[in-house]
């Protein structure tokens, strides 16, 4: 399926071909869709941070320091 894209988002994705990081425009979208994935990861990821801390489930900097050296035979 074709579709034509707006000639802003055509001309960055020229730009991006000029530098030689990319081989092809499917290449430059590939990597779009890639960073956009992974930003949606990480904002899951934080939300689910702070819904932990908002509902209490939580331990204090020191406990964690304690039982992740422990875990991992670190002084």
């Amino acid at each position: 399926m074709a579709y034509q894209l707006p000639a802003d988002i055509d001309e960055r994705i020229s730009a991006l071909l000029e530098t030689g990081r990319y081989e092809s425009r499917d290449d430059v979208l590939r990597a779009a869709i890639h960073a956009l994935e992974r930003h949606r990861n990480e904002v899951a990821a934080i939300q689910e941070g702070i819904d932990d801390m908002e509902a209490g489930r939580v331990m204090p900097l020191r406990e964690f320091d304690r039982d992740f050296r422990e875990r991992n035979n670190i002084a």
